[in-house]
């Protein structure tokens, strides 16, 4: 399956992804049908069909507008020059909030079920998510270094390191649907923790 190609654009093209987006963070993946995104978008079944093969690239194509959506306005909101504790907040916000919501997770069990069959979706989102983040953490790193903020060898490893800090349990909890969901004070102590073992591991006295 060869996910870019099976995605045509139209006129009616940002009407099915914004009516699905909608449907998708209401419902989740297995819960949207087709005609209710259909009636959302204000389009017929076989319109939407024209533009997406099936329900997965649809909601690989919500999730890549969703995700380039935050990171741009992450870059746009996030004072890279300001001191690290206050960047590695806001980016862990972003992370953990994205890692926590509706289409997040829905995404995650979607590739991790359809991976073996269809190892193109899980690709193109590996690409578009993970390692977008990664990219854009390791950008600001080397900012950060050649500030003499932060001192770090290998770039992608603690970039990597950096996102599972801030996620936890809190993601795997939701994803095995163990009660109960987390509260607001939790992702708080998990963002901090992350912060101050990520600095304390590659801080220096001017971070």
């Amino acid at each position: 399956m060869n996910v870019t190609s099976q995605v045509r654009r139209g006129r009616k093209f940002e009407d099915v992804l914004q009516g699905a987006r909608r449907i998708f963070l209401r419902d989740g993946f297995e819960g949207a049908s087709v005609d209710d995104i259909a009636r959302e978008a204000g389009v017929s079944k076989a319109t939407l069909y024209s533009y997406f093969d099936d329900k997965r690239l649809l909601f690989l194509e919500v999730t890549r507008a969703e995700i380039g959506a935050i990171t741009d306005r992450a870059m746009t909101d996030i004072d890279r020059s300001a001191p690290p504790a206050k960047v590695l907040r806001q980016a862990g916000e972003t992370i953990i909030g994205f890692s926590l919501s509706v289409m997040g997770l829905g995404i995650f069990r979607l590739c991790i079920a359809e991976g073996e069959r269809f190892p193109e979706l899980a690709q193109a989102f590996y690409d578009t998510g993970p390692m977008a983040t990664q990219a854009a953490l390791c950008d600001y790193f080397a900012e950060a270094c050649a500030r003499g903020e932060l001192e770090i060898d290998d770039l992608p490893l603690a970039a990597d390191q950096f996102v599972e800090l801030c996620r936890a349990d809190l993601q795997m909890r939701l994803l095995m649907r163990v009660p109960p969901a987390p509260t607001q004070a939790e992702v708080c102590r998990v963002l901090s923790g992350a912060v101050e073992m990520f600095l304390a591991r590659y801080g220096t006295d001017t971070a």
